[in-house]
């Protein structure tokens, strides 16, 4: 999986192929997903780790877990 590859808005979706969010932009070796994307709808950024991805897929991010489980690993802010 190459980084470079994961673009801004592009799709997340779990290996189930439900959504997980869209990509605000890759930041380190996380993912930052749109305020749009958070789970509780308060409008915040959440982070992904790029080591949850398998890949990019006709234009998604696809995930290596389930979409319930990436739901359940985003923090709230980057990892120091």
């Amino acid at each position: 999986m190459n980084a470079t590859d994961i673009q801004e808005h592009m799709q997340i979706v779990g290996s189930c192929g439900n959504p997980v969010g869209k990509v605000d932009h890759v930041q380190g070796d996380q993912i930052k997903l749109t305020k749009d994307s958070d789970p509780h709808g308060m409008g915040h950024h959440h982070f992904l780790p790029l080591s949850q991805v398998k890949g990019v897929e006709n234009g998604q991010v696809v995930l290596t877990v389930n979409a319930m489980e990436a739901k359940q690993s985003l923090t709230k802010q980057a990892a120091a």
